[in-house]
């Protein structure tokens, strides 16, 4: 029987992957109002999708190491269990924000944004019916969504792995027969929508080609390997990847490689072996050489969920106050003002999302169906 383990810096890696996508957006935004920026550079392109990369490749090691530790502790996995924690934890905010996307936000003038209303209002059925159903990301590929939720996309993917990886952890012998039924599902209700539901992309392939684009379970099984080699001890393998020669060459390569802008066929592929290396010393090498779990970075990392969904509507908001004052004031005034603001408006808008929503509603799961 396996004792339960405390993973230390997770918070501090989420805080880290959350801020890389507010950073992405905030120069996206500013190059779309035609603000002068930084986005032509590779690494601001780039930052947004490594973020989302690195929350998919946490959240592959994490949900596995959880889900080894319960079988490994009782014998099994309460499926039951597990889905509801996930539904108490990620659906109040998701449809929160995607609420406010369509209910509210478009008719405040506060949070106007180019576009944005437009893909709100066309399309609405179809889109509002894939929100709701919690696959934003299908809604994404086939009729885009409005720029307030945006970031919502990979929800989408996160749940459609948890609908996968819980079955082939409980009954691993049958894991070629769980992921052709994963996968027939998942197609067939993309191939569904291209031919039945009209969707605003006109290129079937196109729409096939950005959803694979960004369905990254296999990025998340990345995650999902290096919890395994730290759950099973297989010292053999940890013992070399724990070396302190072989964590300075990773960093290394990793910040080089970030700073390059080099883009390759597999760019994703390789940043999430690199992304899952570091995971893996950080949560589990006592030997780690970097330590990331200050209190800005814990306290910003337990609340990255909200971070992530919220900070589109914070910044468009900051961006449109700050619209008076850009004239008066000089560019790294104007900047310096605009990143403070949207990172701690953000986190004061998550954190009271954590305090007042998700985390009584986690107190009520816990003491209507257990723990």
């Amino acid at each position: 029987m396996h004792s339960k383990k405390i993973l230390p810096n997770l918070n501090g890696i989420r805080s880290i992957a959350a801020l890389m996508v507010l950073f992405h957006h905030i120069e996206q935004a500013k190059e779309a109002l035609g603000i002068p920026n930084i986005y032509h550079l590779d690494l601001i392109k780039h930052i947004g999708r490594l973020g989302v990369g690195l929350f998919f490749v946490l959240s592959g090691f994490l949900i596995t190491y959880l889900l080894l530790q319960e079988k490994g502790h009782y014998g099994n996995i309460d499926t039951r269990r597990f889905y509801l924690r996930r539904v108490f934890r990620i659906w109040p905010t998701y449809f929160l924000i995607v609420g406010l996307s369509y209910f509210v936000l478009p008719y405040l003038s506060l949070f106007a944004y180019p576009g944005a209303n437009e893909n709100v209002f066309t399309h609405y059925g179809a889109r509002l019916f894939f929100l709701l159903l919690v696959l934003p990301n299908y809604a994404f590929v086939l009729y885009d969504l409005p720029y307030w939720c945006a970031q919502a996309w990979s929800i989408g993917v996160e749940e459609q792995f948890y609908y996968l990886w819980p079955w082939l952890i409980k009954y691993p012998r049958n894991w070629i027969i769980i992921l052709v039924v994963f996968l027939l599902l998942t197609s067939g209700l993309l191939a569904i929508s291209i031919l039945w539901l009209s969707p605003a992309q006109a290129e079937p392939l196109t729409i096939i080609g950005t959803f694979l684009g960004q369905f990254r379970i296999q990025i998340m099984a990345v995650g999902g390997f290096c919890a395994y080699l730290a759950f099973n001890d297989i010292r053999p393998i940890l013992d070399v990847l724990y070396r302190k020669e072989l964590q300075i060459g990773v960093y290394v390569s990793t910040a080089l490689l970030l700073l390059s802008g080099i883009h390759f066929p597999g760019f994703m592929e390789i940043y999430s072996l690199l992304f899952g290396y570091i995971i893996l010393n950080l949560a589990t090498n006592p030997k780690s050489i970097i330590n990331i779990r200050g209190w800005f970075m814990n306290y910003s990392g337990k609340i990255s969920y909200g971070l992530y969904l919220y900070h589109v509507v914070v910044m468009v908001g900051v961006l449109n106050v700050l619209e008076n004052f850009r004239t008066s004031l000089n560019q790294w005034a104007y900047n310096g003002l605009l990143y403070v603001s949207v990172v701690v408006l953000s986190i004061g808008v998550a954190a009271a999302s954590y305090e007042y929503l998700e985390r009584p509603l986690l107190r009520y799961k816990d003491e209507r169906f257990g723990r």
